[in-house]
């Protein structure tokens, strides 16, 4: 009896687990719905997934159009190697190269700070077809005349004279001087009246160190920038170089006019020496942009071929008075007929009212006044000949016809 009811229940206990086997595997098989969150933003479930795994679908490749010619209606076929033809660009001007300079060219010697560096630029570019000016730029962009001790320009400046030997001087100097000022033992504050009185020395002790060798000097103003208590105190600073400048024979350039507008304003966009609207300063209101540069050396660059002469034409050989004797005009010989024409009188009053025509006889001279005279002076109109335009008279009739009266 006990084995017959161990045999049983591990009968039912098999058959227990075959059902559970069996619910479980069909659990697996089975396919859940999707709720309204999965069919909106999609996702599926494990159950899904192991169908998917179970039945592989073979993937068949999607039929790819065969793109249409536009202008033949035909499948493009792509030939391996073949580009894209790029479209055709036409060839620019050839960019003019510098000439090489000559060896005795004439050197311009350029210092100051960075609108020194800017001015230099410029120069070069105005004279890079030159082969007879050599532009030779030594600035210091953060220098100026009130901080001696970062900078020296009263001790620099002559070194740089005489290793260079220049034929013109231009200084550039006053951008960074807007600050105090060490005058002895004490620290000036900026514009008061002991600073002011120094800046102004200093410029005449820099302007007549220039000028030692008795070269000629071009000291170039400052340009107004964006910030108007900067631009204010550049015009004070021009003034103040113009003065000490001319009182030692230099030459002061102010170029002021070329970077404002009509009204006198600092302006970033303006004409170039072409006149064309281009832009001449740097987003910072301070720095000069590549017009900027050759602009500002526009301003000095008529001054520089003038001090300099020959060595400023373009093309070193041109010939001189000796290859031109045919445009020479001497003086006629001794033996020489010359033919002398009396000179006839522009104010002649018979001239004046002559109805002859050119090459036929001068009028004989009268001592009446002319027609113009007689109409400046009393306002007299000259009767206008008979049958011309302006002759208003009406024609006398010889006879007057009258309409005979009829009498009934």
């Amino acid at each position: 009896m006990p084995f017959k009811v161990a045999t049983m229940f591990i009968a039912a206990a098999a058959m227990l687990f075959v059902g559970f086997a069996a619910s479980f595997a069909e659990a697996q098989e089975r396919v859940q719905r999707r709720n309204l969150f999965q069919m909106l933003f999609g996702g599926f479930t494990r159950e899904r997934r192991v169908i998917d795994e179970r039945y592989e679908f073979p993937q068949q490749p999607r039929p790819r159009r065969a793109r249409q010619n536009q202008s033949q209606g035909q499948p493009r076929q792509k030939v391996p190697g073949q580009q894209k033809a790029k479209p055709a660009i036409a060839d620019a001007a050839p960019v003019p190269q510098p000439v090489e300079k000559a060896p005795d060219a004439k050197k311009v010697l350029v210092v100051g700070d960075f609108m020194a560096g800017s001015l230099g630029d410029g120069l070069k570019t105005a004279f890079e077809m030159t082969p007879g000016i050599t532009i030779e730029t030594r600035a210091n962009g953060s220098s100026g005349l009130v901080r001696e001790d970062y900078f020296n320009w009263p001790v620099t400046l002559p070194a740089y004279v005489g290793e260079i030997k220049p034929a013109v001087i231009i200084v550039s100097l006053g951008a960074n001087d807007r600050q105090q000022m060490q005058i002895g033992s004490t620290k000036e504050k900026y514009r008061t009246d002991l600073w002011t009185e120094e800046y102004r020395k200093r410029v005449h002790a820099l302007a007549e160190l220039a000028r030692k060798e008795k070269l000629p000097v071009l000291w170039v103003g400052m340009p107004p920038f964006q910030s108007a208590a900067m631009t204010a105190d550049m015009v004070t600073f021009n003034g103040i170089y113009r003065e000490e400048v001319e009182k030692v024979g230099g030459q002061f350039v102010d170029i002021w006019d070329g970077f404002v507008d009509e009204a006198g304003k600092f302006v970033l966009t303006g004409s170039d020496i072409n006149g064309q609207q281009v832009r001449l300063r740097g987003a910072d209101g301070i720095n000069l942009t590549k017009a900027g540069k050759r602009k500002l050396a526009f301003y000095l660059e008529k001054d520089i071929r003038r001090l300099l002469g020959d060595a400023a034409a373009t093309d070193r050989d041109v010939p001189g008075a000796d290859g031109l004797k045919d445009l020479v005009v001497t003086a006629p010989l001794a033996n020489e007929d010359i033919v002398k024409t009396q000179p006839i009188g522009l104010t002649d009053p018979d001239l004046d009212g002559a109805a002859s025509l050119l090459g036929d006889a001068a009028p004989n001279k009268g001592t009446g006044r002319s027609p113009r005279d007689r109409l400046v002076d009393k306002g007299d109109v000259a009767a206008a000949p008979a049958g011309r335009v302006d002759d208003f008279r009406l024609a006398k009739p010889g006879t007057v016809i009258s309409n005979p009266v009829i009498r009934n």
